[in-house]
């Protein structure tokens, strides 16, 4: 169990983080509203795509602070969502925000790459006009 003292300490960073990240957020959707209307060959177009992902990221980002802050607030906070054992220490000082230990944040990433790596053959051989059944 981890400890008091450490718990709220990681509360308070996560706290700051989302209160920085949300106004990241909102300058960001301002940004891009701005150039909605860019037309095709405009060269703000690339700066647009770039702002959206960046914003996709920091939603996500958002998703996963909203996450430790409730297992915080559950009583639960360091604790691998996979497969409940203690999140190691270290892995919470680097990244406050993680709820898998490392084991489990590596199979949960192979998984997702083995995934995207399936449905991009998918989308590519649905495009080349086959019938893709994977």
């Amino acid at each position: 169990m981890l400890q008091v003292e450490f718990v709220n300490r990681e509360k308070e960073r996560l706290i700051a983080e989302h209160t920085h990240i949300v106004e990241k957020v909102a300058h960001l959707r301002g940004s891009i509203q701005a150039e909605i209307e860019l037309e095709e060959g405009d060269v703000r177009v690339f700066e647009r795509e770039r702002s959206s992902a960046l914003l996709a990221f920091l939603q996500r980002k958002l998703q996963d602070i909203d996450a430790a802050l409730r297992a915080i607030t559950q009583g639960e906070y360091g604790l691998c969502q996979r497969c409940h054992l203690p999140i190691d220490i270290e892995r919470l000082e680097a990244r406050p925000d993680a709820t898998f230990c490392l084991p489990c944040q590596q199979e949960v990433e192979r998984v997702t790459i083995r995934r995207n790596r399936q449905r991009g053959l998918y989308l590519l051989m649905a495009d080349e006009g086959e019938d893709a059944a994977i």
